[in-house]
């Protein structure tokens, strides 16, 4: 066989050979890319994304986007080839599986946890903004997890509202452990609620919580860690609102939507447009205080935004100098800190003011 039909051959087996082993060897990473973008203004899948029943609305122009991420799933195992492929890619970022997914983790877990965490987001969004508007927002203390294994477990629920613990009454969560740890371990204490179904249906009706309350008596333990009494609940907050509100979003997790929604609330609440008819993209979680938090996997987002046609992208500011890093050219990034600093941006935008705008850096 000649020399240099040898080394061909050589060659090509080599690099077949390569090509095997890239697609067959697993690495431990995973793939984020740019997901879907909706504009919580209009319509997702035939269905308007925001409902509001018992409230005067406003149609409203423009374009306030929600942005998602889309990552590889918590059992995929990437190849190498996979994985090259994305460190090269100009649209995609790969890291570590354990970034995004903590160890012995099941992806039952991991979508109970985003489904969760957009639950949770859709709430405070409409506590910011129903706030900002000066609408008056109900509160309910109740059990917001039940510990398995522990004392209260079978005994409270998920969604009970707590009215009284030893008589005591209950206004705000903090107040149940404080209430729990005056007893030693061993004894008794004895909670006043209002049963999850009950609850709930009270806040559906923006009513006061109803008077019909039952007794439940736990016996306390000793917490592990310092010796305190406890009775294996995590108390929480629920709100009352004083109209029907539904955030209809099908196969989306986690927080980051937040901020959006709040700006979307108060939009469709309020005369005008917010927007100006703008295209307006962006992420952030929000807490009942309208302050906004960071977000993972802004870069993704950002592309996101661009190739949907946003103009401006509203950006945590703890999240602005990685998205400034590589930011997609015609987008606008805009440094938001809380719900305020979002409607400040907004009206520049309005008015077409744009030089002033707080303009994410690098630096």
């Amino acid at each position: 066989m000649p020399r240099r039909t040898a080394t061909l051959l050589t060659s090509t087996l080599l690099l077949i050979g390569l090509l095997c082993a890239g697609v067959l060897i697993r690495v431990p990473y995973a793939e984020m890319s740019p997901g879907p973008t909706v504009n919580t203004l209009g319509e997702y899948e035939g269905e308007p994304v925001l409902s509001i029943d018992g409230q005067e609305t406003f149609d409203a122009e423009g374009h306030l986007n929600m942005t998602t991420v889309r990552v590889t799933g918590v059992d995929y195992r990437m190849n190498l080839l996979e994985a090259i492929g994305g460190w090269l890619a100009d649209d995609a970022a790969v890291v570590p599986h354990e970034t995004l997914y903590p160890r012995d983790v099941s992806a039952d877990q991991v979508e109970e946890q985003n489904a969760e965490e957009f639950s949770a987001s859709q709430e405070t969004a409409k506590v910011a903004a129903l706030t900002e508007l000066g609408f008056e927002v109900g509160t309910q203390t109740i059990v917001g997890a039940v510990v398995e294994g522990g004392p209260a477990e079978g005994e409270l629920h998920a969604g009970d509202a707590i009215v009284a613990v030893d008589g005591t009454e209950v206004t705000e969560p903090g107040q149940v452990a404080e209430l729990v740890t005056e007893h030693s371990p061993g004894e008794e204490v004895v909670f006043t609620v209002v049963p999850a179904d009950a609850a709930q249906a009270a806040r559906d009706a923006g009513d006061e919580l109803p008077e019909d309350t039952r007794e439940v008596v736990v016996a306390t333990e000793e917490a592990p860690d310092d010796g305190r009494a406890i009775v294996g609940i995590q108390a929480g907050t629920a709100h009352t609102f004083p109209f029907e509100i539904d955030i209809q979003l099908a196969d989306v997790g986690g927080p980051s939507a937040g901020l959006m929604f709040a700006l979307a609330l108060i939009d469709r609440l309020e005369e005008g447009d917010l927007t100006g008819g703008a295209f307006v993209a962006g992420t952030g979680t929000i807490d009942n205080e309208g302050t906004v938090g960071p977000i993972g996997g802004v870069s993704m987002k950002t592309i996101a935004a661009r190739e949907a046609g946003a103009e401006f992208f509203l950006t945590p500011e703890e999240n602005c100098a990685a998205a400034a890093e590589d930011a997609p050219d015609g987008l606008t990034l805009i440094e938001v800190g809380t719900l305020d600093d979002a409607l400040a941006a907004l009206a520049d935008i309005r008015a077409g003011d744009t030089d002033g705008l707080p303009r994410c850096s690098a630096d």
